[in-house]
């Protein structure tokens, strides 16, 4: 049975709002509520989402499909930025491509890559640890954190190459048995499970 690990689509971007609370775009919304009508989101039987709000909002789309209720993890919450705050597009994508290449250092006061990979690693592991392995569950989140999970199940270094494509609205599958990947990132509208 598989597992999947979700990014949130599209959000809406506003600089005097702290990142964690900034909500999905129409576009966005949109894209998750195309997603909920595909046979995988109605086969879920768990869904668990980061405690931002745009996690929360992809999650609540889906559980609407498959009428299940939304579990909140805070430790699968994206990885820190709250040192440098909001940065301009081309600044972020500096940023990280600096984040993911030096996984054991801070980048201006970020949490290291390293350290969100053990924390986001053992969030997942918790959960899966008690959960039935027949049942279709979905881990809502975001790009940076869910690449770090994605590089651990593949058992290769953190690297920026294995990152979603632009834009949010990602997902990619797993065995839960094997803990294998069995697609890579695919849009959330794209996939048929």
């Amino acid at each position: 049975m598989f597992g999947l690990y979700i990014t949130h689509p599209q959000v809406k971007i506003d600089p005097a709002v702290p990142v964690p609370q900034w909500g999905l775009s129409e576009i966005g919304a949109e894209r998750a509520r195309k997603a909920a009508t595909s046979a995988w989101a109605k086969r879920l039987t768990r869904i668990v989402s980061s405690d931002e709000t745009k996690a929360i909002e992809t999650a609540e789309i889906l559980a609407a499909a498959s009428g299940g209720k939304i579990e909140i993890v805070h430790g699968m919450h994206e990885n820190d930025r709250s040192a440098t705050g909001f940065l301009p597009p081309d600044k972020f994508e500096e940023a990280a491509n600096w984040f993911f290449a030096h996984p054991q250092e801070s980048f201006r006061g970020w949490e290291r890559a390293a350290d969100a990979q053990n924390r986001i690693v053992s969030a997942v592991e918790s959960i899966l640890s008690s959960h039935d392995a027949n049942a279709p569950i979905a881990f809502v989140g975001h790009g940076g954190v869910g690449t770090l999970l994605k590089c651990h199940l593949m058992g290769l270094p953190i690297a920026r190459d294995r990152d979603q494509p632009g834009g949010g609205g990602n997902l990619y599958a797993f065995g839960l048995a094997d803990r294998r990947l069995s697609c890579d990132w695919t849009p959330i509208e794209d996939w048929r499970g």
